[in-house]
């Protein structure tokens, strides 16, 4: 549920507008198909149907585009950046230039990735 939610977040507005409101309502707002078909007024079997096919073309969205995984690897390098930066603080009271460096030499390369996944 929790990876449909973020595909949604990515992708949500390229899906028709009754895949939109049913994928909205089923895991967004956590109805039943049986509630979701009284509002939609489309049968409970459609709305399952309706759902498969957004969840399907969700997927394929993501393997076309690949933006929730670029989102991830810049995610995951700023969050690493971090991390070193802080790392880079504590040594810097201690002096210990051989390991600042090698930490730079990591955020450098960490930034070089981001570069280029974003071409």
């Amino acid at each position: 549920m929790v990876e449909i939610g973020i595909l949604f977040d990515f992708y949500g507005k390229l899906l028709t507008d009754k895949q939109y409101e049913a994928v909205d309502l089923y895991y967004m707002n956590d109805l039943s198909l049986g509630e979701i078909s009284e509002k939609i007024e489309v049968s409970r079997q459609g709305i399952f149907d309706i759902l498969k096919r957004a969840e399907k073309n969700l997927y394929e969205y993501e393997k076309k585009l690949g933006l929730v995984n670029k989102f991830r690897m810049s995610y995951d390098g700023l969050r690493d950046i971090i991390i070193y930066s802080d790392e880079i603080s504590e040594l810097i009271e201690s002096n210990n230039r051989e390991e600042i460096e090698d930490l730079l030499m990591k955020i450098k390369s960490i930034g070089k990735e981001l570069l280029i996944e974003e071409r």
